[in-house]
This record gives C-alpha cells, sequence and structure tokens, in this order.
C-alpha cells in the first residue's frame, strides 16, 4: 500500500538532508538497486505523518539495500564516491565533507551468509538479522518528489534490539529511538489500535502500556518468520525483565521519561505480554 507524505524535507529539522537524500537516490536508480531507509530517520518520516517533529537530529542517515553479489556494492560504492561521498574506516560507510553527513549502506539479501555480512578486505563483518524478514512488511512514503521505503515501526523496534544488544555500550540511542515509538504510537495508531485491539484497554488505562502491547503483536507477525530472530528477541526482552532495577532498558527509559523503574518494567513486560500471549514461559 502506498502512503503518502505531504510533509516537506524542512520538517525533518535536519541539515542538508534533501541534497544528501538525492544524491543518494540517483546513485540507487543509477545501479537499480532497491533501498530502505532505516534508522531514526526512518521513524521521523513516519510520524511526520501525524505532524510529529523529530526528538533528537543526527548527521548520520542509514540505509539498508538489497543485493545479489558485492560486485553491485562496489558498483554502488563508485556511483556514490563520483557524486562526492568518501570512504571511511567502516566499510559501509561513506562521508560527505561538503554537507558533514555520513551514510551507512548496509547491504543484505543473497550476499548474507548466517546474517552477517563480511567484508573480507576490511576483515570486518556487520550483523542484519532482521533486516530480511522486516523490510519484508516495509511501506512506502513520498516526500516531495522522492518515493522511498520504510520500515513498520514495529520492524524498527525489532532491528534497533538486535543492534543494541550487539553492542549496548555504543549503542544508547536504539533505546532513545524505541521510547519514541512507544511515546507516539497510541495517538499515531490510534484508529487501528481501537478497530484491532481493543482488548487492551483496561480500567487501568496508560496509553504506554497499551502501545507497548501493541507493538509486540505487531512485531510477532514479524518474528514468526525466523525461529532465530524470534528466538533473539525474546530471549533479549525476558533477560531484561529478569534483571529487574538493574535492566539495563529499564533504566535508560526511567531517567529518560523520569518514570520509576518499576513503569519501565511494566512497559518491558507489556511489550512481551504483545509477542507471545503465554508471557513468563522461557524460551531457551
Amino acid at each position: 500500500m502506498m502512503s503518502i507524505s505531504k510533509r516537506s524535507y524542512k520538517e525533518l529539522a535536519i541539515p542538508y538532508f534533501k541534497e544528501v537524500f538525492v544524491l543518494i537516490d540517483q546513485a540507487m536508480k543509477e545501479n537499480e538497486i532497491p533501498y530502505y531507509l532505516i534508522g531514526v530517520n526512518a521513524i521521523s518520516l513516519e510520524l511526520l505523518k501525524s505532524g510529529v517533529k523529530p526528538s533528537r537530529g543526527t548527521k548520520d542517515i542509514d540505509f539498508a539495500v538489497m543485493l545479489a553479489t558485492i560486485e553491485l556494492y562496489d558498483n554502488l560504492s563508485n556511483s556514490l564516491i563520483q557524486k562526492g561521498f568518501n570512504k571511511v574506516k567502516a566499510p559501509w560507510t561513506f562521508y560527505s565533507s561538503i554537507y558533514n553527513i555520513a551514510i551507512d549502506i548496509l547491504p543484505f539479501g543473497q550476499l548474507e551468509q548466517k546474517d552477517t555480512q563480511h567484508f573480507f578486505h576490511r576483515k570486518t563483518d556487520i550483523h542484519l538479522l532482521g533486516f530480511k524478514e522486516v523490510l519484508e512488511e516495509s511501506s512506502t512514503i513520498k516526500i516531495e518528489h522522492i518515493t522511498v521505503n520504510i520500515p513498520p515501526l514495529p520492524g524498527m523496534i525489532i532491528l534497533k534490539l538486535v543492534s543494541w544488544s550487539d553492542r549496548p555500550e555504543e549503542r544508547e540511542n536504539d533505546l532513545a529511538d524505541i521510547l519514541i515509538i512507544i511515546d507516539h504510537y497510541f495517538d499515531h495508531y490510534f484508529d487501528e489500535i481501537i478497530k484491532f485491539h481493543v482488548d487492551v484497554f483496561t480500567e487501568d488505562f496508560n496509553k504506554y502500556l497499551i502501545s507497548a502491547e501493541v507493538l509486540g503483536r505487531e512485531a510477532r507477525l514479524i518474528l514468526k518468520k525466523s525461529e532465530i530472530l524470534e528466538k533473539r528477541i525474546i530471549n533479549l526482552i525476558e533477560s531484561q525483565i529478569y534483571a529487574g532495577q538493574q535492566s539495563k532498558i529499564a533504566r535508560n527509559w526511567a531517567m529518560k521519561k523520569s518514570w520509576d523503574i518499576t513503569f519501565s518494567q511494566k512497559v518491558i513486560s507489556a511489550f512481551r505480554k504483545g509477542l507471545n500471549p503465554y508471557f513468563g514461559i522461557p524460551v531457551s
């Protein structure tokens, strides 16, 4: 289904986002490569449909590209270099000194080997668990004259959880981005929640708990595609529940929202309940 946004680049409040995005779109089309905008910018574009402005700025733009061979990635790299981007230390990162913006181009598809992409010449791996499953559910948004694919918000939570759990010491913003989704999901998808998930409403109404549980239900539909991905996410969430007051996710959210850690744990538990109605049964 085509989802059209009448918003403009200016509302993203990211300096030179339009200029850089146009160059990326040109390079992808020249090489006939399907691509997806992921990360916080994808979240911002989706929420802009409800008039929610980005809560944090970033000079990084993340894309996922579906490729069959490393040669296609090399061709794309050459196109980006011709458009003024420079390769940096990480083999998937390109930097524009003109606009002071870094972009990550993360390849998935037939290139993947056990959910990992190997860059042999740099002796570097990137982990792509969940990309295929999440991006199969992507929708399209038109921003001014460019149409871009973005993942659904429940899928973004899955990717953010995988990314954070791989490098928790470096990826604190992933937890903040998940919280942004939970914070706005109730109002953004209110009609759908009322229509398909009215049973989550209780006398103890709380929009954060409702959002978390419904997001868990929607994420479950994606996780069913991969047993490995499903176990990874459920085990991660349960580990945070069992950690109690020491849960890194609960402590992070409590600090950002001035919540009691106990309430942060309730939000995590609500998401876990949505993932599996048999909440509390460990997954080995």
